[in-house]
């Protein structure tokens, strides 16, 4: 969750942040949904990260079919 897509994106794919996405060399945004209230982008991304991977997997194949890198798009 972040109130920056654009910057934090670059900043995985640059590797500034440590964590997960450096740890495992993670470079593609697959997927992304905009939120006006904090709160609710917060509970959503719990129940996300709560889910099973297969649930996941639909979600993104959802939107994002061939798991394309989305991050021209946000541009």
């Amino acid at each position: 969750m972040t109130g920056n897509l654009v910057k934090r994106e670059f900043e995985h794919k640059n590797k500034f942040v440590d964590g997960f996405t450096k740890k495992y060399n993670v470079t593609k945004l697959v997927y992304y949904e905009f939120f006006e209230d904090i709160r609710t982008a917060a509970q959503y991304e719990k129940q996300i990260k709560s889910g099973s991977r297969a649930n996941k997997i639909k979600l993104i194949e959802g939107t994002n079919k061939d798991w394309e890198d989305l991050y021209d798009t946000i541009l």
